[in-house]
C-alpha cells in the first residue's frame, strides 16, 4: 500500500480566530498557543497582521522569535508596507513564511479595492516577488476566490506562482461554496494552470453556512494539501473552519482519502481548553469533537450500546483526542435500565437486581419530573430506595 500524501495544517487561530468579535490575544497568549501548536505538529502557524499596529507587530516578533518547530507566517496585503512590515516581524522565524492576499472577486474589487483585473494582476506579481525578498515560502490568496471569476482566479495564482509563490490558497471567504463546487474548482485549477503541480494548493473556508468542513473535504478530494483553520472554529463572523473537526475528519477517513496530517491528535482537547481559556470564547455544549456532549449518551439505547461496545455510537475514541473523562453515561428521562445500573455501579452503589430495581423506579419519577440526577443525587436515589424497602 502506498504512503498517503500529506496534508499540511496550517493554524490561524492567533490571526484570523482573533478576528472573532471580542477577542484580543496579548503578546503572551500568542506565544504560548503557538508553542502548543507546533508541540502538536502543525505544519505552519498564522501569527497575525504584523502592519495592524505596533502591538500586532510585536506580538509576531515574539512568536517568531520563540517557536522554532513550526513555520512561522505573517499575513500581508498586497502592497508594499504590508509586505516590509511581515518580513521585518518574521526576521527572526526559523522557517518564516509571508501570506500575501488580495481581493478577486468582482464584488469586492468594484466596493472594497476600487481597482481594475489588470492593476491586481500587477500588484500580485510585484507584491509576491517582494515577500520573496524576504523569504522563500510565500504564500498567496485570492480573496473570495470561490465567488469570483475562475479564470481571473487562474490568472492570478499563476501570476503569484511565476513571482514564486509555492502555496496557493483558494479561500471561501464569506463561507459562500458548497463542497462539490470547491472540489471542482481545486480539480478545475489544476487542469487549467497545469504549473501548479509543482505548488501546494491549499483551501481557506469559513463556516457562515456551516459546512467549512466539508468544504475542506472536498478540497482535499480535488487535490488541497493544505487546509486553513483555527482552533475550536472561532473566527470572523460564524467562525473558521475547525482545527479539531479536520484532524479528526481526516484520522477517520485519511484512508479512503488517501491523505494524513502529522498532527498529534492526543493535544486537541488541551488545545481547545486552551483557546477557550485565552480567547474567552465558550466552547458550545454540542460542538463536534471537543464540546461537553461530544461524548455524552442520554438516550437508553444509545447508553445501552455504549456500554456493550463503544464504538456502536461513537465514532472515534475520546483518548485520541486526549479527553480526561472519555464516555459519559448522563442520567435523564430518556435513560434506561442498563446506564442507570452501569453508573450506579461506577459509584460502588449496591449493584444487585432488587436494589437497582427499587432505586430505578425512583429515579424515573425524579427525572420525569425534571429533576437533575447526578451522582450526589443518585447516592441520594439508593438511599432513599433502601429505607423505603
Amino acid at each position: 500500500m502506498s504512503e498517503p500524501d500529506r496534508v499540511r495544517i496550517f493554524d490561524t487561530t492567533l490571526r484570523d480566530g482573533e478576528q472573532t468579535a471580542g477577542v484580543a490575544f496579548s503578546a503572551r497568549d500568542k506565544r504560548e498557543i503557538a508553542e502548543a501548536l507546533a508541540a502538536a505538529g502543525v505544519d505552519v502557524i498564522e501569527a497575525g497582521f504584523p502592519v495592524s499596529s505596533p502591538q500586532e507587530m510585536e506580538a509576531v516578533r515574539g512568536v517568531a522569535r520563540h517557536v522554532r518547530d513550526a513555520r512561522i507566517c505573517a499575513l500581508a496585503r498586497a502592497v508594499p508596507k504590508d509586505v516590509e512590515a511581515a518580513g521585518e516581524a518574521l526576521r527572526a522565524a526559523a522557517a518564516p513564511r509571508i501570506h500575501v492576499f488580495v481581493n478577486a472577486s468582482d464584488v469586492q474589487l468594484a466596493h472594497q479595492l476600487h481597482a481594475t483585473r489588470e492593476k491586481v494582476v500587477g500588484m500580485v506579481a510585484a507584491m509576491v516577488a517582494r515577500a520573496r525578498d524576504f523569504t522563500d515560502d510565500v504564500e498567496f490568496s485570492p480573496m473570495d476566490a470561490t465567488r469570483a471569476d475562475r479564470e481571473f482566479v487562474a490568472e492570478l495564482a499563476a501570476t503569484a506562482f511565476r513571482a514564486g509563490a509555492r502555496t496557493i490558497n483558494l479561500p471561501d471567504t464569506v463561507g459562500y461554496a458548497r463542497p462539490d463546487s470547491v472540489r471542482e474548482l481545486f480539480a478545475w485549477i489544476r487542469e487549467r494552470c497545469p504549473e501548479l503541480c509543482d505548488a501546494v494548493l491549499s483551501f481557506h473556508g469559513q463556516d457562515d453556512l456551516g459546512l467549512a468542513t466539508a468544504n475542506a473535504l472536498a478540497a482535499i478530494a480535488g487535490g488541497a494539501r493544505q487546509i486553513e483553520v483555527a482552533v475550536n472554529g472561532i473566527g470572523e463572523r460564524a467562525g473558521n473552519t475547525a482545527f479539531e473537526e479536520v484532524v479528526m475528519a481526516l484520522r477517520v477517513h485519511g484512508r479512503e482519502l488517501g491523505v494524513a496530517t502529522g498532527v498529534d491528535a492526543r493535544a486537541i482537547y488541551g488545545l481547545s481548553q486552551l483557546v477557550a481559556e485565552r480567547s474567552g470564547i465558550r466552547v458550545a455544549p454540542n460542538k463536534a469533537v471537543v464540546g461537553a456532549n461530544a461524548f455524552s449518551h442520554a438516550s437508553g439505547i444509545h447508553q445501552d450500546g455504549v456500554l456493550k461496545e463503544r464504538s456502536t455510537y461513537e465514532c472515534f475514541d475520546p483518548a485520541e483526542i486526549g479527553h480526561p473523562v472519555g464516555t459519559q453515561i448522563v442520567l435523564g428521562k430518556l435513560s434506561g435500565r442498563a446506564g442507570f445500573a452501569a453508573r450506579a455501579a461506577a459509584l460502588g452503589l449496591p449493584a444487585d437486581e432488587r436494589a437497582v430495581g427499587r432505586a430505578f423506579v425512583r429515579f424515573q419519577a425524579l427525572a420525569a419530573a425534571g429533576i437533575t440526577v447526578g451522582d450526589d443525587e443518585l447516592r441520594a436515589v439508593f438511599a432513599e430506595a433502601e429505607r423505603a424497602a
